[in-house]
């Protein structure tokens, strides 16, 4: 032994007992930190939680990038259209997202499109007015202990109509509340007004302007003759889009909930102003789900459950074609994968209404931040086709006269559009959210984080594992991922030398709802998420699809079959 050394090796031991004094404080503080996240995440205690619940969860969403922020989060393309475009045999329109400034104006969103904005007087920082006073009444409520059963009335009333407030009132309650910025407590000024488009410049001097698309609808309604066209000249008949729309948000938050670029998918459903009925209205009326007219929220009660076809035949909603498409909003986000205790429609009060809609309803999701709007489905009227045609300028080489007779056996009229407009990125955080999860180790010093993805959404359908490093069970695994792939399958394989355990839990991470593991030269056990289920399959014998899901009950056959059909496969589209 060199000499230098001796000092080190005498002094080891108690290094090596610091060590694990150090290394045990460190494992107490991960099992409880894990046991309260674990109890935030508990059905009864995750709205007393919302910050250790969003923690647990964001770790997650983060880690295993299922979005990034200032990138784009995955989206629920597939689902919407198999549920929307070819159930409803759609027209798909792209348009571009630059905008002339002269169809925005026609549109209303030039002058109209607009929040309300104050800014700290000293440092020139901007806040919603909206939000200052909605933190200010959600604090008031949450943690002032000696405010009165009155005051405490007052504000959660004004927490009702607080969207609805005009400018000058939102000003009188900041100044009555004393509020201040909340940064550096300093002044605000008066409330003003602030549009929320990107506005640019087109063409090489610059002498166009232009902005980037707040919405997806305005491309579809400046194509209507053409579409209408291609429709036979018949109504009614609906066009989608599926793009990106540019908002500039005072205060982005909240994750992905509020961002200044997202995805928005928006149909437009052109009818006869005088018949908006729809023929396949009955397939919805017997739907019950939570449903918040105009009428409740002014009284201050919450929502209820009611039947849509009775909701119709009352008024409460304007007619059958939105009644259609409010169910049919439901029938999607329940399937997804969204909670229904946990879903409502909120119709808009009358002065919340935007200038172009006849009638609106939210679906709004409940989430550790609150009730969050993610489709809006408004009757616009005539608004947006009127709008368009009068802002045409007739030049004198466009007209020819001439002298003709014709028979006409129907007067003209402009049609009305009934718009589901979808949120992608609101809609898939909420399903974060309700799909999101943990569970004790088996060890029970850690807790383990689950994504119960319905298969129909999840990120991956499966993965496929050799048990240990063997060739024969790498080669057979990647024989199984070739089948997968010619089906359409979306899968993944993982062939690193962890324990499978260690791999069962990553892909539990990642929501796939099932593992094949290669552990024999021909049978191979399918294991399911949520129930932890496994069944036996002989790669010998030819089964469909709908025989494995048969061995799992807790699992439907139908929604796991109908989740491959999507893919573009029946039931026969894959032998194991």
């Amino acid at each position: 032994m060199v000499a230098t050394e001796q000092p080190l090796h005498q002094s080891f031991p108690e290094k090596s007992s610091v060590v694990d004094v150090q290394g045990n404080t460190v494992e107490t503080l991960k099992v409880e930190n894990s046991s309260a996240v674990e109890s935030a995440l508990s059905s009864g205690n995750v709205s007393h939680n919302p910050e250790a619940f969003r923690q647990a969860l964001n770790k997650v969403l983060y880690g295993r990038s299922f979005y990034i922020p200032s990138f784009k989060i995955h989206d629920g393309g597939p689902a919407h259209s198999s549920h929307f475009v070819r159930e409803e045999k759609m027209l798909e329109i792209e348009c571009t997202c630059v905008t002339p400034e002269v169809v925005l104006k026609a549109s209303g969103h030039v002058d109209k499109f607009t929040d309300v904005m104050v800014k700290d007087v000293t440092t020139g920082s901007y806040y919603r007015a909206d939000h200052l006073v909605k933190d200010y009444c959600n604090e008031k409520l949450e943690k002032d202990v000696t405010i009165s059963a009155e005051k405490a009335a007052e504000l959660k009333d004004l927490l009702v109509v607080l969207e609805n407030l005009s400018i000058e009132d939102l000003g009188k309650k900041i100044k009555e509340y004393g509020i201040t910025a909340p940064d550096t407590k300093n002044p605000l000024s008066d409330p003003y007004p602030f549009n929320l488009m990107f506005k640019t410049s087109i063409g090489p001097s610059g002498q166009h302007t232009g902005y980037m698309r707040p919405e997806t609808a305005q491309g579809i309604f400046c194509n209507f003759n053409e579409l209408y066209r291609y429709n036979g000249k018949k109504l009614p008949f609906a066009a989608v889009q599926v793009g990106q729309a540019f908002r500039n948000e005072i205060s982005p938050r909240q994750g992905p909930l509020r961002v200044r670029e997202f995805t928005l998918a928006e149909i437009e459903h052109f009818i006869h102003p005088g018949n908006k009925s729809h023929p396949k209205f009955s397939r919805v009326a017997k739907l019950e789900f939570l449903m918040f007219p105009r009428e409740e929220q002014v009284s201050g009660q919450s929502a209820t459950k009611l039947c849509l076809g009775e909701a119709v035949a009352k008024g409460t909603v304007n007619n059958e074609t939105l009644g259609y498409f409010i169910g049919r909003v439901y029938l999607f986000l329940t399937r997804l994968g969204i909670d229904k205790d946990r879903l409502r429609f909120r119709q808009h009060l009358a002065n919340e209404m935007a200038h172009y809609a006849v009638d609106c309803w939210d679906a709004e999701i409940e989430t550790s931040y609150g009730w969050i709007e993610c489709v809006g489905i408004a009757d616009r009227a005539a608004y947006d086709l009127r709008a368009h045609s009068k802002n045409v300028t007739i030049q004198k080489n466009m007209v020819s006269i001439s002298k003709e007779k014709k028979k006409v056996y129907q007067g003209s009229f402009t049609s009305s559009v009934i718009e589901p407009s979808f949120g992608i990125g609101r809609i898939v955080y909420c399903l974060c959210e309700h799909c999101f999860s943990t569970m004790p180790s088996k060890a029970g010093d850690e807790q383990l984080n689950v994504f119960r993805f319905p298969p129909l959404v999840a990120p991956k359908m499966c993965m496929v594992f050799p048990l240990v490093k063997n060739q024969q069970f790498e080669e057979t695994t990647r024989l199984i991922s070739e089948e997968l792939t010619s089906c359409r399958i979306d899968h993944d394989i993982d062939m690193k030398g962890i324990s499978i355990g260690k791999r069962y839990v990553k892909s539990d991470e990642l929501g796939v709802p099932f593992a094949i593991t290669v552990d024999s030269e021909t049978p191979v056990t399918i294991r399911e998420r949520d129930s932890k289920d496994q069944v036996r399959v002989s790669l010998k014998e030819k089964m469909t699809w709908q025989d494995v899901w048969a061995s799992f009950p807790h699992h439907s056959s139908h929604s796991c079959a109908s989740s491959f059909n999507h893919h573009g496969l029946n039931d026969e589209g894959l032998s194991c």
